[in-house]
């Protein structure tokens, strides 16, 4: 089983426009959509849709319209009440394929909400193989949360991933998280056992680029994935067992104590990018629970990851959209 924790969930509102985004102009929609987002709901819902297990965990206000469409959508879900409902995120989707994302800031998470996630997050890893800690966290939420929740859910025996960024990634595994010198050391360490950052957060967290400044250094990681395994490398030395990057058009890595490996996929056309992330990372875990090796593993999250590329808007793939055999892997 997996578990995902979604702290800041929302919900989707894809508007397809009928020509392109015009700065100041009134503007016509082809088509609107609303769906159920955040980054550990997505990651469920891609498990789920391979055959897996999964829960979702989030908080939300018991008549939100987020917590019905997880209903209508048949996802196992455990809401811990809050007073407010989720925010909304906007995506506006260019005939071309761009995509614009307007992100709301989300609804504050008091100290009872953070209380109640946490234990609802230990009673249901227990048992779990994975816990996927996934998104940004809502406004006054300490950075360091995520790493409070992987040292608190090592007792359940579940395997913790982390995949957010900014602050709250740099608080978890950047060069001053907590437990970051103690290298293999797992009993009492905040560090997860996953790490999946893009080429941008990579390069902010092996010190690359200064925190928020990523872009060029991420760009030069992806067009170099030689490279990025070396800098993905550091972080396994401070004790992240292993670290998935995504490399966008350039395909993934895995790295871990015992190798490197890239995987990339044939050439597609972009639809959105949305989702893109976390299918790479439902991919893996689905992988990991059906036993496959670290080359497999990566190559069946790149699969996913492209699957979600070629689908619009917040559309998340299925094993039908999944087309393995066009991945190449390579160890390094």
């Amino acid at each position: 089983m997996i578990v995902t924790l979604t702290a800041n969930p929302s919900l989707d509102r894809l508007v397809a426009l009928a020509g392109p985004l015009e700065r100041g102009s009134v503007l016509r929609s082809a088509a609107a959509v609303d769906q159920p987002g955040g980054k550990g709901v997505n990651v469920a819902r891609v498990v789920s849709a391979g055959g897996r297990t999964a829960v979702a965990v989030l908080p939300g206000h018991p008549d939100d319209p987020l917590l019905l469409a997880l209903r209508e959508l048949h996802l196992v879900h455990r809401a811990v009440p809050i007073a407010a409902h989720s925010r909304v995120n906007l995506t506006l989707a260019e005939p071309d394929g761009t995509t614009t994302k307007v992100n709301a800031p989300g609804a504050p998470l008091d100290a009872a909400a953070r209380a109640g996630l946490a234990e609802a997050l230990r009673r249901e890893a227990a048992g779990a193989r994975w816990v996927a800690l996934s998104g940004s966290l809502p406004p006054g939420v300490d950075d360091g949360w995520y790493g409070q929740l992987a040292a608190q859910l090592r007792s359940t025996g579940a395997r913790v991933a982390v995949d957010t960024s900014g602050a709250a990634l740099l608080a978890t595994a950047g060069p001053d998280a907590p437990s970051s010198s103690t290298g293999s050391s797992r009993t009492a360490t905040a560090l997860p056992d996953l790490l999946k950052p893009n080429a941008e957060e990579l390069a902010e967290l092996t010190g690359l680029a200064a925190p928020g400044r990523g872009g060029a250094a991420g760009a030069e990681l992806e067009a170099d994935p030689l490279a990025a395994a070396k800098a993905a490398s550091t972080l396994v030395e401070r004790g992240v067992e292993t670290v998935l990057v995504t490399l966008g058009g350039a395909g993934a890595l895995l790295v871990t104590a015992g190798g490197a490996w890239h995987a990339v996929h044939e050439p597609v056309t972009p639809v959105s990018t949305v989702g893109a992330g976390d299918s790479t990372l439902a991919g893996y875990l689905l992988a990991e629970l059906d036993g496959a090796d670290e080359a497999e593993r990566l190559a069946v999250a790149v699969a996913h990851g492209t699957a979600a590329v070629q689908l619009p808007g917040s559309t998340l793939p299925g094993p039908e959209h999944v087309q393995r055999d066009r991945v190449t892997t390579r160890r390094l």
